[in-house]
């Protein structure tokens, strides 16, 4: 079954790596042209190499982007535009969690998380959103956390800040809807990354392979599927709810956590 994603043009931010690479991947291999961004020039510089090699055929198009800096994020939409003539897809899928309790959250650590988590999405809407409303299938998705709806003590002003972003995603699906663009968006749980990866390095069972590590860590955090989610996982929720196959799907989200959720 096709996507329907064959000459779309898509954006991803934080596209460099993680989720970002496995989500810019699916669609080149559906068919669109993609552009993604990162901070990193050297990693965004390798994943553009590594899609090339798989696709050598792929439009793609990439920038160093800091999506906090809202003039960066306006350049790279002008030049997305310039390329590509137009966008019908953002994937917003920059950020990071914060561990920290309440008594060791200082006050500018709670404006870091909304910052984050805010800002790292309401840059790239603004900047192509005109855009966006010139599509015939105008579509935004939002990578979120399981933490909106469930949140952690060990995590507390991500938990608040992903519960605003989950508000703030519907909000504007309603808004959008007037465009005809859809907004949606994934609730990840724990997802294998680089950082599991560096853990695993250190670990004090030396014969514990990969899969034995990984499997105790689900099941002591109480994970059903008794594994972490695979980057390209999430990616495949995040192309569905982007594509048109999602036609009459707004202001939802899909949870992506191995059965990780305890709510309804």
């Amino acid at each position: 079954m096709s996507f329907q994603l064959n000459g779309k043009n898509a954006v991803v931010t934080g596209g460099s790596s993680g989720i970002g690479l496995a989500t810019v991947e699916l669609l080149i291999a559906e068919g669109a042209n993609v552009a993604w961004c990162g901070r990193d020039e050297k990693r965004l510089s390798d994943s553009k190499a590594m899609i090339l090699s798989r696709y050598p055929n792929a439009t793609v198009l990439t920038a160093v982007c800091n999506v906090l800096d809202k003039a960066e994020v306006q350049q790279f939409a002008d030049q997305v535009q310039k390329e590509f003539g137009g966008i019908d897809i953002l994937i917003n899928n920059a950020g990071q969690g914060r561990v920290s309790n309440f008594d060791t959250t200082e006050d500018q650590d709670w404006l870091k998380e909304i910052e984050l988590k805010y800002f790292s999405v309401l840059h790239p809407i603004k900047a192509f959103l005109p855009a966006l409303k010139k599509s015939d299938c105008g579509s935004i998705t939002n990578v979120n956390s399981l933490l909106a709806l469930q949140p952690e003590p060990h995590m507390i002003a991500t938990s608040s800040a992903r519960a605003a972003l989950l508000n703030l995603t519907h909000s504007l699906a309603h808004e959008f809807a007037q465009y005809s663009i859809r907004v949606n968006s994934i609730l990840l749980g724990m997802v294998e990354s680089a950082q599991w990866k560096r853990r695993f390095e250190t670990r004090s069972d030396l014969e514990q392979s990969w899969e034995e590590w990984i499997g105790n860590i689900a099941k002591k955090r109480g994970i059903p599927m008794a594994r972490l989610g695979k980057p390209e996982e999430p990616a495949r929720a995040l192309v569905f709810l982007a594509s048109p196959m999602a036609s009459y799907t707004t202001g939802s989200t899909i949870d992506v956590s191995g059965g990780f959720n305890k709510h309804l």
